[in-house]
């Protein structure tokens, strides 16, 4: 690893002194082992700690298949699939691993007693299979983490109706929490050079997740003019929503929990906001088997308020069950609601006369095809949308990383260094950089 390692921070390497590398045998990786799925029985979600579940420990290279790449993983970033993975919640993964591995014999390297987790990645090409003709060794790559087949065709409209579409390092093995990481040619697009390697591989999931469910024709479809209303709108998710609504000319009114993360809004260009600490919404009653038509009165009413009379043209809902009817009855008629995720519980509630009386619609959106992610990475290269990174860990400090997205501690992307020996490292155009630095530090140390 030090020879690749070396390799990488000269800078100067030929892609073909990258080819002619030895690839080591083992690989250190993050891991949760398939013996333990059931370490946490009888205890709640809040109680499950991703320290005791997630393993930092070598495991064997795999096999390089056609149309797959080998990447070097400079650094990578904790995502959500990454906490349920770590608490085998709501399924263990390894469900995914054993159904993915029936599929042919090339799949079945992914059915192993350890799941290499990790959904994002930037990093340099190491090797590629056959039929590989657009990436070569040593190109710079990040990787989002969309798996497909591409056998049927159901998938040629949209790859995200593939029958054997996955996400990457969740419903698949080898994913980028690793110091190498194997991916299909058609996960990877190009660093942002103006980045850092940390910075470059935050945005991946979270960003085409994004692109994809509001401004894609896929989900939203967002227009200029058009009021938004983002949950959770300086997160991982919300941080990259909002930024798409400013850049779009859209008018972000963004939810957020409390001051300082009204201020990390506000930094970001975001004039409407709703705090909700100081307004107290009860949308459930405490048994949670209630909602409260008042409590969504109450938010229509704030929402109105800051729009000047306009109720909301798009919802990007990712809490799920306890904002869903809410959003549902504040969005204007003939508005859209965009969901995914469903952080706070997947079994959502609405008042459908709210819906079907005013000819709103429900969009599902789960993560987003190579083009969309292609043109969301295209706007992070040209420094129109920004990563969220606040904080950065190594990869030994996994564990703790993961439990504080899991305690919601974190702020933004929390960011992991793989092969990378400190942050700061991969930058190419610093002019870039210089110009947009306030934006790209304005989640740091959140």
């Amino acid at each position: 690893m030090q020879q690749i390692l070396d390799a990488i921070l000269a800078g100067d390497t030929a892609s073909e002194d990258f080819a002619n590398l030895d690839l080591p045998e083992s690989y250190k990786a993050v891991t949760v082992h398939k013996d333990e799925v059931g370490m946490f029985e009888g205890l709640t979600t809040k109680e499950k700690d991703p320290r005791k579940s997630l393993h930092v420990e070598d495991v064997a290279l795999p096999e390089l298949g056609p149309g797959e790449a080998y990447v070097a993983v400079m650094a990578s970033a904790i995502n959500y699939n990454t906490v349920w993975t770590s608490i085998f919640e709501p399924v263990s993964t390894f469900g995914f691993l054993e159904r993915y591995g029936r599929l042919s014999p090339l799949t079945k390297r992914h059915d192993l007693p350890y799941h290499v987790v990790g959904s994002d990645l930037s990093g340099v090409v190491l090797k590629t299979g056959p039929g590989v003709t657009k990436w070569n060794p040593g190109d710079r790559v990040v990787a989002h983490c969309l798996s497909v087949e591409m056998e049927s065709a159901d998938g040629y409209n949209d790859a995200m109706l593939d029958p054997e579409q996955r996400i990457w390092g969740f419903e698949t093995n080898f994913g980028g929490l690793a110091e190498i990481a194997l991916v299909k040619s058609n996960q990877l697009m190009p660093k942002a050079e103006h980045l850092t390697w940390e910075e470059a591989a935050s945005p991946g999931l979270v960003n085409s997740t994004a692109y994809r469910q509001l401004v894609s024709r896929n989900g939203g479809g967002m227009k200029q003019g058009d009021n938004v209303l983002i949950w959770g709108a300086s997160g991982g998710l919300g941080g990259f929503a909002t930024q798409y609504a400013l850049n779009g000319g859209a008018n972000p009114i963004c939810v957020v929990s409390n001051e300082e993360k009204a201020e990390i809004c506000r930094k970001m260009g975001a004039e409407l906001i709703i705090n909700r600490s100081e307004e107290q919404w009860q949308f459930w009653n405490d048994e949670g088997t209630e909602q409260n038509p008042k409590e969504w009165l109450r938010l229509g009413k704030k929402i109105r308020e800051l729009t000047g009379g306009e109720d909301i043209d798009i919802v990007f809902e990712h809490p799920g069950r306890e904002t869903f009817g809410a959003s549902v009855f504040v969005t204007r008629k003939g508005g859209t609601i965009t969901t995914c995720a469903s952080t706070t519980g997947y079994m959502h509630e609405y008042d459908n006369r709210y819906l079907w009386m005013n000819l709103k619609r429900i969009v599902s959106s789960h993560f987003a095809n190579y083009r969309e992610s292609w043109e969301a990475n295209r706007l992070i290269a040209q420094g129109k949308i920004h990563p969220t990174l606040s904080r950065t860990y190594a990869l030994d400090e996994v564990g703790q990383a993961t439990l504080d997205m899991h305690q919601n501690k974190h702020q933004g992307k929390v960011g992991v260094l793989a092969l990378a020996p400190e942050a700061g490292l991969g930058v190419l155009n610093n002019e870039l950089r210089e110009k947009h630095i306030d934006q790209i530090n304005a989640f740091r140390g959140v």
